[in-house]
């Protein structure tokens, strides 16, 4: 599906890196067969060449995007309208365009190029470095399941993809694409505990990182609901018991059920921003 396909990345940040990597260490595509581009920052352009091997010549950024078969838009939400006024001109209908960009629709997308080529919507996670990213998928109105399989290609080369329609993905956002970012800070305050409590930074980093693997792991395996798990380690009057009363007092259940909500509607917010702008 993706052999003598030629990918370009439009776009060079820590998404479009940890896209790449994923798909670079699953050897779907030949590291020659992937250019990136970007503004102005050639020194970015250079490191990536440097870790991938893949093709990043900022004097040749024209010739890449003409000769892609496959546009991958990585670039900050703030700069889509913009930076696909750059290239539009070099682009045409018969490429696929995949949008890894937050909250910007794919009919936005669709205008701002000005033509029909067919488009998917992506939203990763930055664990697609180590082959682990959550990705959620929707088809634009001109793609078809064939587009839409091409990309799930590339994203499951990364990890897991569920495909939805492009209603539920600022949902996808808040929960998987952002997600990451809730784990890291939960396990930052086990650490901080964890050290306060008189275990070394060390012994406290290793027991927290396996704690977690461990309860993910069991989740995945069990099949079990958190609910039952968690039911199962807590005795009556025990330890596990006294820390959970402990969150439940600072009602972290709902901060978490808010951050989700927060997020989402921050992607909401940031594709109905650009629309407003341009009325």
């Amino acid at each position: 599906m993706l052999t003598n396909k030629k990918i370009c990345f439009v776009g060079a940040g820590s998404m479009a890196e940890a896209v790449l990597a994923g798909i670079l260490n699953q050897r779907i595509v030949k590291p020659g067969a992937i250019s990136i581009t970007n503004r102005s920052d050639r020194f970015r352009l250079d490191e990536l060449v440097y870790n991938f091997g893949v093709v990043a010549d900022a004097d040749q950024k024209e010739k890449y995007i003409r000769e892609a078969d496959i546009l991958i838009l990585a670039m900050k939400p703030n700069d889509v309208e913009s930076a696909i006024a750059e290239i539009k001109a070099l682009t045409h209908s018969d490429q696929l365009i995949i949008s890894v960009i937050a909250g910007i629709t794919t009919t936005f997308i669709s205008k701002q190029f000005g033509h029909h080529a067919p488009i998917v919507r992506a939203m990763p996670n930055t664990s697609a470095t180590i082959g682990q990213s959550a990705t959620g998928l929707c088809q634009g109105a001109t793609a078809t399941s064939e587009h839409l399989a091409t990309a799930s290609r590339i994203f499951e080369a990364i990890g897991m993809v569920v495909t939805v329609e492009e209603a539920q993905l600022d949902a996808v956002t808040g929960v998987s694409g952002s997600g990451p970012a809730y784990i890291y800070y939960i396990a930052e305050a086990i650490l901080a505990g964890a050290m306060e409590a008189g275990l070394d930074q060390e012994m406290a980093r290793e027991l927290t990182l396996q704690t977690i693997i461990g309860a993910a792991q069991m989740l995945h395996e069990t099949g079990e609901t958190p609910t039952a798990l968690r039911e199962k380690v807590t005795s009556p009057n025990g330890t596990t018991q006294a820390g959970l009363d402990t969150l439940r007092s600072h009602k972290v259940d709902e901060a978490i059920v808010s951050c989700i909500l927060k997020a989402k509607e921050r992607s909401i917010e940031l594709g109905t921003e650009l629309t407003r702008s341009k009325a």
